[in-house]
Order: C-alpha cells, then structure tokens, then sequence
C-alpha cells in the first residue's frame, strides 16, 4: 500500500524551467547516488553520493559511508531496503552544504522499467528531479532479451540513434541508446524516475557522458568501491 501510494505521485513530464532548454541553461549540478554491497556480504554496503558541476561535469561534492543493510530483499521492492540510506546521504547534503543540492539525480540500475524501482522511490521522497540508467534489460511486461532485441541494438550506429522499449501493456518503458558517448556499442536503457519527460532524459544522459556510463554514475561506483575497501 505504501508503494502503491508513492507510485501515484510519480510526474513523468518536465517540471523545470532549464528541462525546457535544449542547452539545458541554468542546470549547474547534477548529482549521483548508489548502494554498493561488499562482495560476498549482502549485509554491508557503501552508500555513495556525488554532486557535479553542470556542464563541466566536476566533482564538487563526495560522501560515502558504510551502512548495515538489514531490511531484507524482496522483488520489486528493493527501494525499500535502499533508498533510506540515499534519503540519509542527501540530508547530510543539506546540512553540510546545502548551496550544492543537485537539480537532478541519477540512480544507477534500477528505474521505472521495473515497476517502481530507486529512481522512483527517491524521486517522489525528495520532490527533485530524477532519471534511471541501466546497462541491462529488466525483463518485464513481455519485454526480452531476444534476437530482434539484440537486432535492434545492433542497428544503433550513429551518436544519438536510440529506440523505444514498449511491453506488452502498450507503455514506452524506457528508450535504449548507445550512441554519444566515446563510440561505444554497448547499450544503455533510459528511463524517468520523476519530474522528468523521456526524451529529456535521454538528451541529458547523453550530455553527461564522457565514456559509456554517465559521469554522475561512473563516479559514484568508483568512490563507493573505494569507500568499501579502505
């Protein structure tokens, strides 16, 4: 019931004035959240949290800590075991340097493709703007990862070229580009998380790549890593 309640405030169109911008004038910040287990302890991990600069893409703040993961995995509500330590990371934000507060969030491997996945969740929980970014197909409302998925991978040469992902429903799920950054083939899937349209999305994913992964999210894993193993 809690979930169905978040899930109907989710805004899936541009609610800010720079989204409108195909430059996206007057973004200065973007910032970046990840939950990275230690390896072979499902109980540990590193949460991780980086503002950058926009368009610059600069590190202007980083902080990770280690958390006890206790609230058990069950599927389609892993926000629930997360997001708690995301939410805890961005008030320490706030607190610390509340002038660096991102205007936009992105949340690695989990979004709207999955029902209602950690974009959504922290999207709607801290009222900002919030996109999702996966490196792999999530196999829901019919979706799969057959050959004419690999085909239309495959058909995706140019920076730029993307295509629609649409379930059985009859919903556009999210968009699978490859192209815009470092000439990279591998696909990345797209989707809104909130206070977001699609094709914005997608057009600011693509600004924030210097190689295949968007540098919000490249640099959040690394720090996170980092964090764990010290």
């Amino acid at each position: 019931s809690e979930q169905a309640r978040l899930k109907a405030g989710v805004v899936e169109e541009d609610t800010e004035e720079w989204q409108r911008d195909w430059s996206f004038t007057g973004l200065a910040r973007v910032g970046g959240v990840d939950l990275s287990y230690v390896k072979g302890d499902d109980g540990s991990a590193c949460a991780s949290l980086v503002v950058l600069s926009y368009p610059a893409l600069e590190v202007l703040y980083e902080d990770c800590r280690m958390v006890a993961v206790s609230t058990p995995y069950v599927a389609g509500f892993l926000a629930f075991r997360e997001v708690p330590f995301l939410v805890e990371a961005l008030q320490r934000l706030q607190r610390e340097e509340p002038r660096l507060k991102p205007q936009v969030w992105r949340v690695s491997l989990d979004f709207l493709l999955a029902g209602f996945g950690v974009a959504c969740h922290l999207g709607v929980l801290t009222d900002l703007p919030c996109i999702g970014v996966a490196k792999n197909l999530l196999q829901v409302d019919g979706l799969v990862r057959d050959e004419l998925h690999r085909e239309q991978i495959r058909s995706l040469r140019r920076g730029g070229d993307a295509f629609p992902l649409t379930g059985t429903s009859g919903k556009v799920l999210a968009m699978v580009s490859c192209g815009g950054y470092n000439k990279s083939r591998k696909p990345l899937y797209i989707s809104v998380g909130h206070r977001v349209c699609l094709e914005t999305a997608v057009r600011l994913v693509k600004s924030c790549c210097r190689y295949r992964i968007p540098e919000p999210i490249r640099q959040v894993p690394k720090r996170g890593a980092e964090e764990g193993e010290g």
